[in-house]
């Protein structure tokens, strides 16, 4: 190796380390988002269950918010949809704000995204 050439793999290092964390970050970043969107598909489900069972929109609020444990109850929203009595289709659909990482100051990503997922199920009542 050359004299001049002697700190070209320091400063290589240096430039690119930057680039390779901030990649790391945006794949951990995707992967809380799959976990997000898996609980919530879970707690829809849990809701819909819930709902097909219990007349009370409020049991279907409370069994989605117990099924999603890992989840800011603040930024979760439910909603139910009966049509008919017994036999007749209700439909959980939940909403959630997710967070995400402030990678470079919001530039590259947004500061939340939105999640959605619903369930249906058949009334057992009425």
């Amino acid at each position: 190796m050359r004299r001049n050439e002697r700190g070209s793999a320091v400063v290589e290092f240096a430039l690119v380390l930057p680039i390779v964390l901030l990649v790391l970050l945006a794949v951990v970043q995707v992967g809380v988002l799959a976990r997000d969107r898996l609980l919530l598909s879970q707690a829809a489900r849990a809701g819909a269950r819930t709902a097909a069972i219990e007349p009370s929109d409020a049991e279907v609020n409370d069994a989605v918010r117990v099924a999603a444990v890992g989840l800011d109850p603040s930024r979760l929203s439910v909603a139910v949809s009966r049509s008919g009595t017994r036999g007749s289709p209700v439909t959980v659909s939940v909403r959630y704000t997710a967070p995400v990482a402030d990678l470079l100051g919001g530039w590259l990503l947004p500061s939340t995204v939105e999640l959605v997922s619903a369930a249906t199920d058949r009334q057992e009542f009425g």
